[in-house]
């Protein structure tokens, strides 16, 4: 991974509050990895943020996001996507491959803001245990994947990545080309939809918690964003350009806050347990702690022009399983998807299971429904 420039290694100080028109705005559609804003920083050290950051509470039962197998192999790859920018990625395979057979392959995506040890490294080693060759990847301008400026937002770009995976798997002599799947967390299930619409490659799609990344910045969680204040964040973002172009220093938004106080929502609360506690929290080489979930804000208005839905029964008959918790504050967007998608789809709702469960409560997320629709749509193939 390139390095990152000074500017973007500066941690945040606590102390610091924007206007408040400002934070009002970004807290309404600041939506990525969190409701709060991240814009004005300084040379306050990484330990003094992590002094000032309040206690999170106990780490929900079944939550294992750095699950590792001893039943599967790791390797560590990476490859060119359509602009040669490099991806980086995890392949996982079972441990008692049969190389005389060729096994489905299963491409998963980390939640917007995350990288792949947040959530993508999870299911990818789960799907492996039960047979299939899995890909978590680090979207590019994230993790340890090439972009810049880092934290950088790019829809297409990420879609890309997705298909750019699928070039990889299909390429690998273990793996059956003809079948080769995909799993989209959070934001990533609409990075994946986009994809798998002008990728027929990509043979079944899986969802879960999804966020559609372009109405959460539009509109807002239940369409709570007025015309009013989505023009004004997109004038703040113009004017933003302005001040970087002339060399001013670069401002980020939105992501998982990094205090809780008596004003924290319950959105605000759910991310920081897991975004800033030892249950999921983590730093890519080249960044800090500052900075992890926080897109620049003069990118992230490019999710205004993302449509993933448009179109999205053009996917048809390539079947769609959207996951969501029953108390998941992003279910509108499955449902969403659903409403819209063609069959063959799948709405599969999770009792008790809010957004951030799914992305690493072992003991909710279903397995069971997962492996059971890429075990019935990918198959498995004997090698001739």
């Amino acid at each position: 991974m390139q390095a990152s420039s000074p500017l973007e290694t500066a941690a945040v100080d606590p102390a610091h509050q924007p206007d408040a028109n400002r934070r009002t705005l970004l807290k309404a559609a600041g939506i990525g990895t969190g409701m709060a804003a991240l814009s004005g920083l300084s040379s306050t050290g990484t330990a003094a943020l992590a002094a000032a950051a309040q206690p999170a509470g106990a780490t929900p039962e079944g939550a294992d996001n750095f699950y590792t197998s001893d039943r599967v192999t790791v390797q560590k790859v990476t490859f060119k996507n359509q602009y040669q920018m490099e991806v980086v990625g995890n392949l996982f395979t079972p441990k008692d491959l049969d190389r005389r057979k060729k096994l489905p392959a299963i491409v998963v995506g980390h939640p917007m803001g995350a990288v792949k040890e947040q959530s993508a490294n999870l299911y990818a080693t789960k799907m492996a245990e039960q047979g299939f060759v899995a890909l978590s990847l680090d979207l590019s301008f994230w993790g340890a994947s090439a972009g810049q400026p880092r934290n950088a937002v790019s829809p297409d770009i990420y879609a890309e990545d997705f298909s750019a995976a699928v070039d990889f798997l299909r390429a690998q002599p273990m793996v059956d080309r003809d079948h080769v799947g995909a799993i989209g967390v959070c934001g990533s299930g609409s990075f994946v939809i986009s994809a798998a619409k002008i990728d027929p490659r990509i043979k079944a799609i899986a969802t879960v918690s999804m966020y559609d990344m372009g109405a959460a910045n539009r509109h807002a969680l239940n369409r709570t964003l007025t015309p009013a204040q989505r023009q004004a964040i997109i004038a703040d973002a113009a004017q933003q350009r302005d001040v970087e172009f002339a060399g001013g220093e670069r401002k980020y938004t939105s992501g998982s806050v990094h205090q809780l106080t008596a004003e924290s929502t319950p959105v605000d609360r759910e991310f920081y347990d897991f975004y800033r506690t030892p249950r999921g929290q983590f730093t890519p080489a080249g960044s800090s702690p500052a900075l992890t979930t926080h897109p620049t804000l003069t990118s992230n208005v490019k999710f205004m022009n993302f449509y993933p839905f448009n179109d999205i029964e053009t996917i048809s008959p390539r079947p769609l399983l959207l996951i969501t918790g029953d108390q998941a504050h992003s279910r509108e967007f499955s449902e969403d998807a659903y409403r819209r998608a063609a069959e063959p789809k799948t709405l599969h709702i999770v009792p008790g299971a809010g957004h951030v469960d799914l992305y690493d409560r072992v003991t909710l997320i279903p397995w069971a429904t997962l492996n059971a629709f890429f075990d019935k749509h990918l198959g498995r193939v004997e090698a001739s």
